[in-house]
């Protein structure tokens, strides 16, 4: 389900805010974007994980991961799991566990219960701006439909993604036709969005 969980207000903080922009240069290569809907889900805060060890159901059960991005599980303590997969986190599980469990019988499954860190901002000229999330990737189009999508005083041909690389820091604006997107003329703009993507229709 997608839900609204505040709204935010960018305009001083976007120097895009000032007015309308064009994109110039070389035209953006859109496959360079990840695709995350291609991979493993990358775990992040508040996000419930499901813990099995079978045959063992003393140490099995839900975690949630805290804000510090960690779980905390019987016997293995702390593990960090924000920025990790499912299965990353299964792996030092199973390694831990060897100290402690001498069956190898004792296999590890870890499950994503619940997605609650893939939060997304829209802001600027569009009917609803705020931060959303939701339990499943989704689309420029999709997120700006959640939205309301452009208001009568957009200039929605010079919508942008602003992204910032998480491990890098680096903030990259990928530019975004919206008209020409949804007429189907540009359907490499509609990318899946990663979270802490901001979406700005000037």
């Amino acid at each position: 389900m997608n839900r609204m969980i505040g709204v935010t207000s960018l305009a001083l903080a976007l120097p895009l805010a000032s007015g309308c922009f064009h994109h110039q240069g070389p035209p953006y290569n859109y496959a360079n974007e990840p695709d995350p809907r291609k991979a493993e889900f990358v775990l992040g805060p508040s996000d419930v994980l499901h813990v099995n060890v079978w045959k063992n159901p003393d140490l099995s059960g839900e975690t949630v991961v805290r804000p510090d991005g960690t779980i905390t599980l019987p016997l293995v303590g702390d593990i960090r799991a924000s920025g990790r997969t499912s299965s990353e986190v299964r792996q030092e599980v199973t390694e831990r566990l060897k100290a402690f469990i001498k069956d190898d019988s004792a296999v590890v499954t870890v499950a994503v219960t619940a997605i609650n860190s893939y939060r997304f901002t829209i802001a600027g000229n569009i009917d609803r701006p705020g931060t959303y999330t939701s339990s499943h990737y989704v689309t420029v189009s999709e997120a700006l439909a959640l939205a309301g999508g452009p208001n009568r005083y957009a200039d929605p041909e010079d919508t942008v993604v602003i992204r910032t690389d998480g491990q890098k820091g680096a903030t990259r604006r990928i530019p975004i036709d919206y008209p020409a997107m949804q007429s189907g003329k540009r359907p490499e703009q509609n990318i899946a969005l990663l979270s802490g993507d901001v979406i700005y229709v000037p």
